[in-house]
């Protein structure tokens, strides 16, 4: 079972229980959720009516916890750790996974000194061991370590839920993308009717040359015939053929008879 198809039972098994669950049962609940080794993605828990209602209770800072493991990162943990509970040893790898993830959403080289700062790592060697075992074994990306250049190259990282106003950034993105599609498709079209009439024109040059080809073989041909002919005539046989008698005096010249 791959990761994603994994996940999505997990979610619906979650959805199920917070949808029908007490208020006071949703943090209990929250806190497995964001220490589950195998979730990643927290929207459709965040959205359900339910979890909603946590909001202005005693119990909002569930809601919180739901909201970083959704869209925030580790740095944003420790920035705001005062009034969020404190997290589990799960939910701190979790929350750092996730951080990767997000690193990876904007760079497909992350620098080792700029994953260090953001997952609070101490040395190369603990920050290597966390990526291989914690997110490639993991499935959640796919990359290279390249300890001479001292980065992680990702060219796949799995996606996070979309952050407020990042469906409509992600829109816009979409449609840019479109427009210079379509730009693109009409430029090509334009092209393959260039090299098209290109095509036809040379057909007609070659078509044109070929004939010239064709007049010049029939013209000297045609003179090849008449200067053969010529040749005949100048130098074909007289009408009188010169004998030598044998007696070594002058040759006397033998008449044809002549026919009247």
């Amino acid at each position: 079972m791959d990761i994603e198809q994994k996940q999505a039972e997990i979610i619906d098994q979650l959805v199920k229980r917070a949808s029908t669950c007490k208020p006071e049962a949703l943090g209990p609940l929250i806190i497995e959720a964001t220490s589950h080794p195998s979730l990643f993605a927290f929207s459709e828990i965040l959205a359900l009516p339910t979890v909603a209602q946590l909001q202005g209770t005693t119990d909002s800072v569930y809601l919180d916890v739901l909201r970083l493991f959704a869209h925030g990162t580790w740095g944003d943990y420790k920035c705001n750790a005062s009034r969020i509970p404190q997290l589990s040893p799960d939910q701190i790898l979790k929350l750092k996974q996730l951080t990767v993830l997000t690193l990876a959403e904007s760079n497909k080289v992350l620098p080792y000194d700029t994953l260090m700062v953001e997952l609070d790592v101490t040395n190369v060697r603990q920050l290597e061991d966390f990526l291989i075992n914690e997110c490639m074994y993991a499935g959640i990306v796919r990359g290279k370590l390249d300890q001479l250049k001292r980065c992680f190259e990702v060219p796949f990282a799995a996606g996070r839920d979309l952050r407020p106003g990042q469906l409509g950034n992600m829109l816009d993105t979409l449609s840019s993308w479109l427009n210079t599609s379509e730009n693109l498709l009409i430029s090509i079209q334009d092209k393959i009717k260039w090299a098209d009439s290109m095509s036809e024109m040379d057909k007609k040059h070659r078509k044109e040359a070929e004939e010239g080809v064709e007049e010049v073989k029939k013209s000297l041909s045609m003179k090849g015939d008449v200067d053969i002919r010529g040749n005949k005539e100048m130098f074909g046989e007289p009408s009188g053929v010169m004998d030598y008698e044998e007696d070594g005096i002058r040759p006397k010249r033998r008449r044809h008879p002549v026919t009247r």
